[in-house]
């Protein structure tokens, strides 16, 4: 079965995170994530964590939205250890990576070099650590206009080249559904590379029940890979958090 993760930066915006994690854990879930840790109080995050035992299932790379940028070798990797430290205290083994925007003056594959050398970079960092990071493809048609990375095709090539078990994707099926569809299909043909997975109701960005993708049959489709690791609920609730975040359970059934 499906393992679910919930993403406490969309959920309770006005609690603390120590306070959302409490609520996850008394809606029955066994994992949480966010994005970056510089905006957290990490000892309060390990508190909660001890206390209700939940798993943090993924968290950013600080600094994100960077693979793409010039020269900021060195400022990746200082980040990258200042991250697996907290990754480490906090017990989580999955870490989000993101590539940022096109440069309007260069090529695909001049960009896309470095990108693979900066990811290549962090990802020895990682594989020493313990962790596992996922390279995430954005949409461009709605959020993240701009973005380099955008398909699962693309995402797949940089990890076959780089061939490290601690490089993978995370295939965000909202992202995914709106810039190029084909889900079940790319599943199947990638989820060798995917590390993690986040999920979202399209269009809008909010429940998985009522959109126009069929939550119940991707989750049986993502169970039958054989994956193990967990897909993550990210969206913006319309209803009451806690009866919102009952209905990604019942699809589970």
């Amino acid at each position: 079965m499906v393992k679910l993760s919930v993403c406490i930066e969309m959920f309770w915006p006005d609690l603390p995170f120590e306070q959302r994690i409490t609520r996850v854990a008394a809606l029955g879930y066994s994992a949480f994530e966010f994005w970056g840790w510089k905006n957290k109080d990490i000892d309060k995050v390990k508190t909660a964590i001890d206390a209700t035992g939940l798993t943090l299932a993924a968290l950013c790379v600080e600094p994100n939205f960077c693979l793409i940028k010039r020269n900021t070798s060195a400022e990746l990797l200082a980040g990258m250890q200042e991250s697996v430290h907290v990754a480490q205290k906090l017990g989580c083994s999955t870490m989000i990576v993101t590539t940022g925007n096109t440069y309007d003056d260069e090529s695909f594959e001049i960009s896309r070099r470095r990108v693979v050398g900066n990811l290549a970079l962090l990802g020895k960092l990682a594989a020493d650590s313990g962790i596992t990071m996922v390279l995430e493809p954005l949409n461009t048609l709605v959020d993240h206009h701009g973005y380099w990375l955008t398909k699962m095709a693309q995402a797949a090539d940089i990890v076959a080249e780089i061939g490290s078990p601690a490089v993978k994707i995370l295939m965000d099926l909202y992202h995914q559904q709106v810039q190029e569809g084909n889900l079940t299909a790319n599943i199947r043909q990638y989820i060798q590379y995917i590390g993690h997975f986040h999920t979202a109701g399209v269009p809008g960005r909010h429940e998985l029940a009522g959109s126009e993708l069929d939550y119940r049959s991707l989750f049986q489709a993502i169970d039958a890979t054989g994956y193990t690791r967990y897909v993550g609920l990210e969206y913006s609730p319309t209803i009451d958090a806690m009866e919102s975040l009952r209905q990604p359970l019942a699809l589970l059934k």
